[in-house]
């Protein structure tokens, strides 16, 4: 399993304000070029969001499904990249102090990505959070500042 973790310097009602945008998923979800909600009203257990995903030259769509909400201390998604498979995806949100800690939680679940999961798999992912955590945390302080639009918070 891939854990990585990151304090952003915002409530985590701010936190929530982005998470609950599904429009927003793009602005800092690695690889993630656009987002936009498909199914339901997100992010209530079993809406969804589609999104285009790119890997290098590739391009591809995938969607998202609520799998878990529980605010304001969980979030659990599945993500469906086709061919790529699908992962769990769970954000475990705590208050610290004026501040917000979140906990990110992935693991492949089924398809081509469930089958080849192993370490060098888990190092890659410590990677891309590593980057969507920073990006996430620029997004919410930049979106609880008023100062910076979404795309320059992540950029």
């Amino acid at each position: 399993m891939a854990i990585r973790h990151q304090l952003i310097h915002s409530s985590p009602d701010q936190l929530w304000a982005v998470l609950r945008d599904g429009s927003r998923y793009g602005d800092w979800v690695v690889g993630t070029s656009s987002s936009r909600p498909a199914e339901g009203c997100w992010p209530e257990v079993g809406s969804s969001i589609r999104y285009t995903l790119r890997l290098g030259p590739k391009e591809f769509r995938g969607h998202t499904v609520v799998r878990l909400l529980d605010p304001p201390r969980a979030l659990e998604l599945e993500a469906d990249s086709g061919p790529l498979g699908t992962a769990r995806i769970a954000f475990d949100i705590r208050p610290w102090g004026d501040e917000t800690l979140v906990v990110v939680d992935e693991h492949p679940l089924r398809g081509v990505g469930g089958r080849l999961h192993n370490a060098a798999v888990d190092a890659l992912l410590q990677m891309r959070h590593r980057t969507m955590l920073k990006r996430l945390a620029g997004v919410v302080e930049a979106t609880a500042d008023g100062s910076v639009g979404a795309r320059e918070a992540s950029g």
